[in-house]
This record gives structure tokens, C-alpha cells and sequence, in this order.
């Protein structure tokens, strides 16, 4: 028996389209000025939905945590016990509430903490380890594939990081501005960005350069008015407070992408500038690695110039994936042009070091950890399994699952440690705080072992001298 043709209402809907019906619907042809409009209509709408969170006044404000909050997840003691400490030392904090429902702010947690680290049980860390007279540790969160969770881990990172006590400089190289935004940064134009940090190492490669032209009897290249004032610029200048007591930010906006075609135009200029050290050496030469505990590096999803500056600067690399055959493909090419261009550098300044007499270069990470991002256990255990067994000692055993509550915190344009937990279900809180507080006890790990590998080089050379 013959079947009956499909009816219209069977048929899927990209068959029968009318061609002269299709033309009616388009508007007339776009000029470039209607991206412009585009544009205006996204900023607009972009600083409303900014907004959401925001205090009336149009400014960010941390929360308070209950002593519910503090007892679990900040200082390790029971509730009782801190009441009981609170009430015999009035000179201390006592929040706000009544009863057992007090509210306390950050600097008052970390008050608190301080008196438990003097005052408290000689046996339990009340405070997260830091060895006196190293340098913070840069960690920079990188994937040249987008949509990985990059911002979403490097801001919650700093988050965890500051509510264990660290001081926190986060720089965001991302010119999407996403971290800016979580963190309540404004950006006026690409000099209140790290573009002006890059613009003064190279003029300050050109200055280099000029004398030695100068004792050859050459004429100087010139210097414009940018290098000019890039000279002027320090990296406390472009340091601004967050409504988190203890994270700063060097922020990023649209302009800061400007790096990415003056960078080579400069290096064109002066061969001699090691482009990829510029990072390096602002935060070395502004103090900043003494100032910060841990300094987190957001960058964009490309391996252009300012991420090469990243990874250069970074102590630690954390690579974000999702458990997807696509991601893994990328991030092993990620991988692979890492691997290219650093080699490449390598061999072209040590081609250079080996005919001047001089001991050759090398980069080198305290560690590099690829980690799983919005895992769904049920779904994707079998390939998270394959890409664990394929990158080995690359990857964090630690997977980080997909949460409803990151999404809700993030229409707040909030990390889920801002949001009130009694905006949810308790468990959902818990939940979807265990999300992140399992990815910054695997960076945490690898920082403070790294800390202390590096005490124990130290204290070994001062043996020796």
C-alpha cells in the first residue's frame, strides 16, 4: 500500500518557504552605522542587568555571613563556642541580629580570625599559611576556546582565596570585561587597563635601545606621546578597591584589544623587546608580588600577545574544559600552540644567549592543571574518564559540576559566595558552594606546595652560602 504524501503540518519547517514572502520579512540592506545603534542599545541594556545586585546607590556591597556561615566554611570552631568567645570579649566584633542570628562583615570575620590565630588552640590552623618573604604566587586561568567557564573559575577563585584570608590582585585581560563587571570595576578608557603596563616596558626597551644608537652614532627612534605618558604610569595607579575588602583589580574594557595590533607594530620597531616579559616585569618592578598574596590572571579566550603575557607571568596555569570531544580537541591544540610558541621563543633568545656567552632561558610553571567545568555525573562520566586518562598528571582528579545556583548567581552578574544563602534551599546553597570550594582547595593545594617547595630551595641556598 502506498503511503500518503507528508501534510504540511508533517513537513519540518524549512520546506515550502515562499522566497517573495522571505524578502517582505528583511528589513532594507545594513549599514555599518547600525552596528553602532546595536552597540548603544546593548551598553544600555548591559549596565541595567550590571545593576541587579547593586545597592541603590549604584555601587557593589559584599553581604554579611552569619555565624552559621562563619563556623562552616571560615574559621573551625563550633557555633557555640565562638558565641561563647564573642561574649567574653566585648572588644571583639559582634555583629548585628539578635540572639544566635548575628551578621558579620568580612573585615569583622577576619577580625575574629585573627583573634583565634593568637588566642585559639595551638594545634589548629585558624589561618591559611603563607611563608614570609616569598613573592605571591600568579596564577593564570587560560583556554582559547570560549564558553569553558574561564571567568566564572578565575573570579570564584579569588572569592575562595579572599574569604581564606589571602590578599588578592586580580587583572583582567579579557577586553569583554566579564571579570571587571563580577567585580564592580569601572573602566573609563584602555589606560586604566594593563595595556599602559605593556606600552611602558616597551618604552622603556626603546629608551634601551635609543642609547645604544645614540653611542653608534645613529639617530633615535621616536618617541611618541603614548610612550610618553606609559612612562608615567605605575601599576598602583591602575589598581582599583572592589566591594571585597581584600580583592583589587586592574580592570579590562573593549580598548584593551587595541594591545593586540600595537604590540607587534612595537616589536617591529625594537626586536630586541621581549615582548612576553612585559607582565612580568610591572608586577615585578611595581611591588605588586610583595604587596598580594595571589595574584589571578583572567584572560582571553586566544593565545594572542596578552595571553603569551599571562602565561609568561604565571606560576600556575589552570586550563578550564568541559568533558566534550570539541573541548578536549581544543584544549589540546591550546596545548600544543603553547608548546610552539614558547619553544619558539626559547630557541630564538637562547640562539642569541649561546653567541653572546650567556647562561640560556627557559620557561617553567610550578604546575599546570586542566579542570572540568560544568560536569554532568550522569552524562558525561564515561569521556571526563577518557580525557582524565589522556592529559594524566595534567588534569585535576577534582571535577567541577554543573550547578543551577551558578547560573542564578550569574543573572545577578554575582559569584554564588555573594549571593544570601537564604535566597535558596540550604542544600541547593551547600551544593553549589562544595562547586567551587573543590576547585580552590585543588588550586590551594598546588599554591601552597609550590610555596613550599620554593622555602625549602630558599632556606637550602642559604645553608650552602
Amino acid at each position: 500500500m502506498a503511503q500518503k504524501p507528508p501534510s504540511k503540518q508533517d513537513l519540518p519547517p524549512y520546506f515550502n518557504i515562499d522566497p517573495g514572502f522571505a524578502a517582505k520579512r528583511l528589513a532594507e540592506p545594513i549599514e555599518t552605522s547600525r552596528f553602532a545603534k546595536a552597540a548603544a542599545f546593548a551598553m544600555r541594556g548591559r549596565d541595567d542587568l550590571a545593576k541587579r545586585g547593586y545597592a541603590p546607590d549604584g555601587n557593589k556591597r559584599l553581604r554579611k555571613f552569619s555565624i552559621w556561615e562563619i563556623t562552616r566554611y571560615l574559621i573551625p570552631v563550633a557555633a557555640a563556642h565562638l558565641r561563647r568567645v564573642l561574649k567574653a570579649n566585648p572588644d571583639l566584633p559582634q555583629g548585628e541580629g539578635e540572639a544566635g542570628a548575628k551578621w558579620f562583615t568580612l573585615e569583622e570575620v577576619m577580625e575574629i580570625r585573627d583573634h583565634f590565630a593568637t588566642e585559639g588552640a595551638s594545634g589548629k590552623a585558624y589561618k591559611s599559611w603563607r611563608p614570609e618573604g616569598l613573592p605571591a604566587k600568579v596564577v593564570a586561568v587560560a583556554n582559547f576556546k570560549g564558553g569553558v567557564g574561564k571567568t566564572s573559575t578565575a573570579a570564584h577563585l579569588a572569592m575562595s582565596a579572599a574569604l581564606d584570608g589571602y590578599k588578592v590582585l586580580v587583572i583582567d585581560l579579557d577586553s569583554q570585561g566579564s571579570m571587571t563587571s563580577i567585580l564592580g570595576g569601572k573602566v573609563e578608557d584602555e589606560w586604566m587597563t594593563a595595556f599602559p603596563l605593556i606600552a611602558r616596558d616597551f618604552a622603556k626597551s626603546l629608551e634601551a635601545e635609543n642609547e645604544i644608537r645614540e653611542r653608534a652614532g645613529q639617530p633615535p627612534y621616536p618617541f611618541d606621546e603614548s610612550l610618553t605618558e606609559a612612562m608615567q604610569v605605575s601599576p598602583r595607579n591602575l589598581v582599583q578597591k572592589t566591594h571585597w575588602p581584600n580583592i583589587d583589580l586592574i580592570g579590562a574594557q573593549l580598548n584593551l584589544y587595541w594591545a593586540e595590533f600595537q604590540v607587534p607594530v612595537w616589536r617591529m620597531q625594537v626586536r630586541s623587546w621581549a615582548l612576553w616579559d612585559a607582565l612580568q616585569n610591572a608586577l615585578d618592578d611595581g611591588g605588586l608580588l610583595d604587596e598580594y598574596d595571589i595574584i589571578l590572571l583572567d584572560t582571553p579566550p586566544a593565545l594572542g600577545y596578552l595571553t603569551i603575557n599571562a602565561l609568561a607571568a604565571a606560576d600556575i596555569l589552570l586550563v578550564p574544559l568541559g568533558a566534550s570531544f570539541l573541548e578536549f580537541d581544543s584544549t589540546g591544540r591550546f596545548f600544543d600552540m603553547i608548546y610552539s610558541t614558547f619553544a619558539s621563543i626559547e630557541d630564538g633568545e637562547n640562539r642569541v644567549r649561546r653567541r653572546d656567552g650567556l647562561p640560556e632561558m627557559r620557561f617553567e610553571w610550578d604546575a599546570v592543571r586542566a579542570i572540568i567545568t560544568r560536569f554532568d555525573a550522569g552524562q558525561q562520566a564515561d569521556l571526563a574518564n577518557v580525557i582524565q586518562a589522556y592529559f594524566g598528571d595534567f588534569m585535576t582528579a577534582y571535577r567541577q559540576e554543573l550547578t543551577a545556583m551558578v547560573g542564578q548567581a550569574g543573572e545577578q552578574v554575582s559569584g554564588i559566595y555573594e549571593t544570601d544563602y537564604r535566597d535558596f534551599n540550604r542544600e541547593t546553597y551547600v551544593r553549589g558552594r562544595e562547586t567551587f570550594d573543590g576547585t580552590w582547595a585543588e588550586v590551594k593545594s598546588l599554591i601552597l606546595g609550590s610555596w613550599w617547595r620554593d622555602q625549602q630551595m630558599e632556606n637550602a641556598e642559604s645553608e650552602e652560602a
